[in-house]
């Protein structure tokens, strides 16, 4: 543990929230601040547990102890060892790097022994309500807008026991993406959990002709068994991860290879610490991490941290190209957006912190509560 700051005592935790968004303040005994997010998705209900089950084992607490408190709440809380708790140490945790690097006026990428700098992206599409045609089309326009190089999108239907979207989706969508886009971008495909490891394999076997080089989620991801046979059939790199929140399970999987490349995210999994100790078990075993960053909330920031942090980053960032039309709640997050595509990579500043500010109008319209030592002592 490091030596007690008593200004760098934690007082007060704060959460904003909507349905789908909630971000986290915390404010220490010298006044200094950072802001973190808990994982999207049901985020009013993360924000109750971070209030509940994180914040009284955190308060009056030094700020400077991330690892020791990571370490600890888990255990405190070992009775809830699920999702939801995860999520909402991601919160705290984040919040606690930004207030670290605006504190040490340093990155977060730099505090955790990374540096800032540039990061190739990938345009990541999350719809199958679009045909072949469409989506190829679509795809094409963002490479001329942005010049992405690589593109992922979406095959089979999500959980959907080898029932595609529609029939004949699939086998229809991969030639036609790679013929309008041509050899020089690199495809990757999503089938969230969507194929039984036959179908799986006959799937990748058409991947593989067309040559796409990114395989997620092939298998319900809770059946490693299944996503390793698929794993073990292919030359496409199989991958997978993103749901998972378990070390222990995280361990199991990268020690029996069920897949070529990780995918941790960084909000599911519980925050940039628990993330890196998933890249570090992967390196051990020489596999990539391609984490998962499925929106533009803070979690695609904390993303392109990670992945200037870690020795074992893949080769890029995902980027979701899903507008307001699709993801209405992106809309006004950030006084200034952190997110600017140029030649298809984005950047990772130098400013402390996260180096990005929430917008006080959204925080004006969403709902708020506070939990602080005083409340507790």
């Amino acid at each position: 543990m490091t030596q007690l700051n008593d200004g760098a005592i934690i007082e007060r935790v704060e959460t904003f929230s909507r349905e789908y968004l909630a971000f986290v303040r915390t404010t220490c005994r010298d006044g200094s601040i950072g802001w973190g997010q808990v994982s999207p998705y049901n985020a009013d209900i993360t924000a109750q547990v971070l209030h509940r089950q994180v914040v009284p084992w955190s308060l009056g607490k030094s700020a400077d102890d991330i690892g020791d408190l990571v370490r600890d709440i888990p255990e405190r809380e070992h009775k809830f060892p699920g999702s939801y708790l995860r999520r909402a140490l991601a919160g705290l945790e984040t919040a606690l790097w930004d207030r670290k690097g605006r504190a040490c006026e340093k990155s977060v990428c730099e505090l955790l022994g990374g540096s800032p700098g540039a990061l190739r992206a990938y345009g990541s599409s999350m719809r199958r309500d679009i045909t072949p045609e469409a989506e190829a089309e679509r795809l094409s326009q963002l490479r001329d807008q942005w010049g992405f190089d690589a593109f992922k999108f979406r095959v089979g239907a999500e959980c959907g026991h080898d029932i595609d979207e529609w029939p004949g989706r699939t086998e229809t969508i991969v030639p036609a993406v790679r013929r309008q886009l041509g050899d020089d971008v690199s495809l990757l495909v999503d089938a969230n959990s969507g194929f039984s490891p036959k179908r799986a394999i006959a799937v990748g076997h058409l991947l593989e002709e067309w040559g796409v080089e990114h395989f997620e989620e092939p298998c319900p991801y809770w059946e490693l068994e299944q996503t390793r046979e698929v794993t073990e059939a292919l030359s496409v790199n199989v991958t997978g991860g993103e749901q998972d929140c378990d070390l222990s399970t995280w361990r199991r999987m990268i020690e029996m290879r069920a897949v070529d490349i990780v995918q941790p995210d960084v909000c599911y999994v519980g925050g940039m610490l628990r993330a890196m100790q998933v890249a570090e078990m992967a390196a051990e075993k020489d596999l990539p991490c391609t984490p998962h960053c499925a929106n533009l909330s803070l979690v695609t920031l904390f993303t392109m941290h990670l992945l200037r942090a870690i020795p074992n980053a893949g080769k890029y960032l995902e980027f979701s190209i899903e507008g307001l039309d699709y993801y209405p709640w992106q809309d006004g997050l950030f006084v200034e957006s952190p997110f600017t595509v140029s030649d298809g990579q984005v950047h990772v500043s130098d400013n402390p912190g996260w180096g990005v500010e929430i917008a006080s109008n959204w925080l004006e319209g969403a709902d708020y509560q506070v939990s602080s030592l005083a409340d507790f002592s």
